[in-house]
């Protein structure tokens, strides 16, 4: 009777650490996403693509919904740097999606890049 409480509770646990695996996995990481914003300007500027290391949107420049809008079509022509943009990954831009959807004019905590 004890070990099939014991494996109950187990497998209980197991299925949340699991659950919360699945679901950290689903959102970026919003300081990879800065780091990655910031590293995609750098590398344009250094190959003389743009004037300017700095990004030219920063998070509140859009609310939360343009943000999501911008994601969810893939229209990153606004941007610039089409070439460093194709290259990125999904992973990657759900990190920068959630670097500037974080901080968009609208959310809880906006912010500029510095």
């Amino acid at each position: 009777m004890k070990s099939k409480i014991l494996s109950s509770i187990l497998a209980l646990m197991l299925l949340f650490v699991f659950t919360g695996v699945v679901n950290a996995g689903g959102k970026g990481n919003q300081r990879k996403g800065k780091y990655l914003y910031r590293k995609i300007y750098k590398e344009c500027h250094a190959a003389g693509k743009v004037d300017s290391p700095r990004p030219p949107l920063s998070p509140d420049t859009k609310t939360q919904s343009q943000w999501k809008r911008i994601f969810d079509k893939k229209d990153f022509d606004q941007f610039g740097c089409p070439e460093q943009w194709s290259k990125l990954s999904d992973q990657d831009l759900q990190c920068i999606f959630a670097y500037l959807y974080g901080h968009a004019a609208d959310s809880p905590s906006p912010a500029k890049c510095k």
